[in-house]
């Protein structure tokens, strides 16, 4: 993104591009882990060719500005990869001549990448005045998330890189990751690590008294029974296929539940459940969580705005994070670790039977996703993906073959609105386009106590039917400013 892009406003410039080496050596705890060399899991490999993470968050106007605030954050920055030192690595494919590559994570300690920019003309109400996303948001994140497509680039690309934009009024931090090595959760584990090191000052050096969690970087948690490095079945790492989509043909909007709406959507649903005698065994003690209720009024509301016949199948697929799931996964652990679970039914019954039994039917997909304490069924997994590998890629998950599917990552349970860097907590946040297609949200916690954030992604005429549905907006919370349409991502 060297120069200029257009955006709102003037659009977003680099000033500077840097590589930030992590603060030497690593801390003692880290010397018991694998800090050179790091073979990754099945959960790793699948995502080897997926676009790169990128979440970040817009802040209120910090007291310092241009090159006082570019080495402040990029000081705590450094002292953050310190703790994160396998994300200052590379990735190394190695084609092994005998039809096979390997790919592994070398702890080189080469570093991340760091960017200051700026956006002239740019407020933070052209970003949170709208429920539509405007184009400039994709310029607050770093490199094109997808570059990593051949065994030449993944080798030189940075793992992370971190990109600080002053707007007129704020400044927003974005952070790219590497997919293969670590996911959403490890991402924002980062960030909330970064943003308390940089709270606390240059004079407060001692990093292992975080209040956040330490990263686990070890990643034979589960006891691999798979061989090391796992040999994917290519001659080059570039022949895994990527999917082709049109990344021009969807339109992104935010919108926010407030906790209130959230309340109502989830009495709702769990009313419904009872009223119509769902099975009361299987519901007992399982009642419909707060999101599976937003989740099932999304997918309602989707289905008619794409005027799905009746008869039409429709999916909806919901990343599950197994860290406090599944028997021995620390929960500061460092890598990919979620499990994928999917609805199905007709378009007919989504509508028909209401919002407590698709929310049912998304409860049930989470709770087969992964048997909930028991280590055997990832494990088992696993062993079957080191035999017969399968790449997941977002287009796979939402619609872009048929769409009729909807897709669901990210958490309300990450710490979002606790990244204060000192000068007060963020106001929004925003995803960059990495993993974006027809069909795919994220959702968020939401800006107070209960809210619930949704980041969607989808065709803009099922969008502006979407938009313009009575029963779908009554629970969304509008922009300060109302609704406004930026353009189209």
């Amino acid at each position: 993104m060297d120069g200029r892009a257009t955006g709102v406003g003037g659009g977003v410039r680099v000033v500077s591009r840097r590589m930030v080496l992590p603060l030497m050596p690593p801390p003692p705890a880290l010397k018991e882990e694998e800090v050179d060399l790091i073979h990754l899991t099945p959960l790793d490999l699948r995502l080897v060719r997926t676009d790169y993470i990128q979440n970040g968050i817009l802040l209120p106007t910090p007291p310092i500005s241009g090159n006082t605030l570019d080495d402040a954050l990029g000081s705590s920055f450094a002292r953050a990869l310190r703790l994160f030192y396998p994300f200052a690595g590379r990735l190394a494919a190695d084609e092994r001549g005998d039809g096979t590559v390997t790919v592994s994570l070398r702890c080189t300690g080469e570093g991340a990448e760091f960017v200051h920019a700026t956006a002239p003309g740019v407020a933070a109400a052209d970003i949170t005045s709208s429920v539509y996303t405007p184009p400039v948001v994709s310029e607050l994140h770093s490199f094109d998330p997808a570059l990593a497509v051949s065994a030449a680039a993944i080798e030189a690309i940075p793992l992370l890189s971190a990109q600080v934009t002053e707007l007129d009024d704020g400044v927003f931090i974005g952070v790219t990751l590497s997919h293969a090595v670590a996911d959403g959760t490890a991402l924002w584990h980062f960030l909330n690590t970064w943003s308390e090191i940089h709270r606390r000052g240059e004079g407060d050096v001692d990093d292992g008294e975080l209040s956040t969690l330490p990263p686990v970087l070890r990643r034979r948690w589960i006891g691999d029974t798979w061989p090391v490095p796992i040999p994917l079945p290519f001659s080059k790492l570039e022949h895994i296929a990527r999917p082709e989509f049109d990344r021009t043909s969807i339109q992104e909007c935010f919108l926010t539940f407030s906790a209130a709406s959230v309340k109502n959507l989830t009495a709702r649903a769990n009313g419904e459940l009872l009223a119509g005698g769902t099975s009361t065994t299987a519901t007992a003690g399982a009642a419909i969580s707060p999101l599976q209720a937003v989740m099932a009024h999304l997918w309602r509301a989707v289905c008619r705005a794409r005027r799905l016949p009746a008869e039409q199948g429709t999916s909806y697929s919901v990343v599950v994070d197994c860290r406090g799931r599944v028997d021995g996964m620390p929960p500061g652990y460092v890598g990919n670790v979620v499990a994928f679970g999917k609805a199905e039914a007709t378009a007919g019954e989504v509508e028909e039977k209401g919002l407590g039994w698709a929310a049912w039917l998304l409860h049930r997909a989470v709770a087969a996703s992964v048997d909930e304490g028991n280590n055997n069924v990832m494990r088992e997994s696993m062993e079957r993906w080191a035999r017969r590998p399968e790449f997941v890629f977002m287009t796979s998950l939402s619609s872009a073959a048929g769409a009729a599917a909807l897709a669901t990552g990210s958490s309300t349970w990450l710490d979002v609105f606790g990244n204060d860097f000192g000068w007060g907590r963020p106001v929004t946040v925003r995803s960059g386009k990495g993993n974006k297609a027809d069909g795919k949200a994220a959702v968020f916690e939401g800006p107070e106590p209960g809210d619930v954030s949704v980041e969607l992604c989808i065709s803009p005429d099922v969008m502006e039917r979407l938009v313009a549905d009575e029963e779908f907006m009554d629970a969304v919370s509008l922009p300060a400013k109302g609704l406004t349409v930026h353009g189209s991502s």
